[in-house]
């Protein structure tokens, strides 16, 4: 079992384009999701901060080089800039041996 990079991203959009925002993002996220090791890429738009975008990704722990050396990357974050606030907030990490979600101990549905 390798590692595995999971990445949460905290975008403020202008209020102007908050409501369109997954159009503008839609290619990169479409593109994104295509690459050989992405686990996931998925956007969520807070409940109480409709301007506020929650993008949770993840990939194989050798695929991210390639995610942000290539041309959808950068062409993605030159489209975002002139649509945020400010620079986004970013976890990233890397989380050895792990492939996938967990399951929650706490809360088991049967």
């Amino acid at each position: 079992m390798g590692d595995m990079i999971f990445i949460v991203v905290n975008y403020q959009v202008k209020p102007e384009f908050a409501d369109e925002w997954m159009d503008h993002v839609a290619d990169f996220t479409k593109a994104t999701r295509a690459e050989a090791g992405n686990k996931w890429f998925e956007w969520s738009r807070s409940v109480e901060d409709p301007n506020q975008y929650i993008l949770v990704e993840a990939f194989e722990d050798d695929a991210a080089e390639a995610h942000v050396n290539s041309e959808h990357f950068a062409e993605g974050l030159e489209a975002m800039k002139p649509l945020l606030v400010e620079t986004p907030k970013i976890v990233s990490q890397v989380l050895p041996d792990k492939q996938d979600w967990d399951r929650m101990g706490e809360l088991q549905v049967d």
